[in-house]
């Protein structure tokens, strides 16, 4: 029998895997990507007997696969906060999902566990843009400010090295920060033993002041649109710089655009932060959008679709 760890390679992915990996020990087959690259299930091999834990990915943009898998006899256990659609009912699925926005993965992992691997539940939070949740665990815990802070470093950072189109865009591929990490059963163990963070932080800030120096499109009513050039910097910050314009301004939408190899558009987008909703509700308006109620994505816009983007955007948030 083969096991399957399958798991977005973000912080919340890559979290919710070591908590329970901590808790559950199991030798596996790691299946990850960009933090985009979601449709990973049909990549997975397994046959009758293997079973496979997946985490962080939309069931929604996984279900023929998904469904191919239990009707091979695979055992499937998901784990995730994204948009699901209509999940199929199977006895080889065990699927707990809760698309609320003051969750992540790695936080129903956390619940699942009874907070026996927290610490990382708040990297993962923290990661995923969901500051209040990480602090409120991290004053329920009593942690000093400066161990939260290092913990949200942490979580930042994990989170940045998962942005790109391909995983040459990234500091290092998800799969080998997760081997990296698979010894420290303590986040602050490893942040001292491990010199990748530090080199994805100082990346991030780099990355993040040429992002602050550029303007936005004409301002709308209640987003802005920035487009970022073809480099992978900008590919590397789209996510970073949407999360921090958020929490700049919590009361605007905003939409981070980076050119992509098909001649259109990625977009990273961001609900305001005072309400948390509507993000995944408009991507998935366009083909290939889809995300959270929070933070949500468009793998390709076309070019000459930009225009109708940015008027929806603005109708969609004012």
């Amino acid at each position: 029998m083969t096991h399957y760890d399958v798991f977005n390679g973000d912080a919340d992915g890559i979290c919710a895997l070591h908590q329970l990996r901590l808790e559950r020990p199991l030798a596996s087959m790691l299946i990850t990507g960009v933090k985009r690259d979601i449709a990973l299930l049909q990549r997975v091999p397994a046959q009758s007997g293997d079973t496979v834990t997946v985490l962080d990915v939309s069931a929604a943009a996984n279900r023929d696969a998904l469904v191919a898998l239990l009707a091979r006899g695979v055992g499937v256990q998901y784990f995730d906060h994204h948009f699901a659609g209509e999940l199929p009912v199977h006895p080889r699925l065990d699927a707990t999902i809760d698309t609320s926005a003051d969750v992540c993965t790695s936080l129903l992992v956390d619940r699942h566990l009874g907070g026996r691997r927290q610490l990382w539940a708040i990297v993962a939070a923290f990661g995923d843009n969901l500051g209040d949740a990480a602090r409120a665990l991290a004053a329920r815990r009593g942690l000093a400010a400066a161990a939260v802070a290092g913990l949200q470093e942490l979580g930042d950072a994990l989170a940045y090295n998962a942005y790109g189109d391909t995983e040459g865009d990234l500091i290092i591929p998800p799969a080998a920060l997760y081997r990296l990490l698979c010894p420290y059963d303590d986040p602050f163990r490893f942040m001292r033993a491990e010199a990748i963070v530090a080199r994805i932080s100082a990346a991030r800030r780099d990355d993040l002041g040429r992002a602050l120096a550029l303007r936005p499109e004409p301002a709308l009513r209640r987003a802005w649109v920035y487009v970022l050039p073809d480099a992978a910097w900008s590919r590397r910050v789209r996510g970073a710089f949407g999360n921090h314009l958020a929490s700049s301004h919590p009361e605007r939408a905003y939409a981070i655009l980076t050119q992509n190899a098909r001649g259109g558009y990625t977009v990273s987008v961001r609900a305001p932060l005072a309400t948390r909703t509507g993000a995944d509700a408009f991507c998935r308006q366009f083909p290939t959008g889809g995300g959270r109620a929070a933070a949500a994505g468009i793998n390709h816009l076309p070019r000459e679709a930009l225009p109708e983007f940015v008027r929806r955007l603005d109708q969609a948030f004012s």
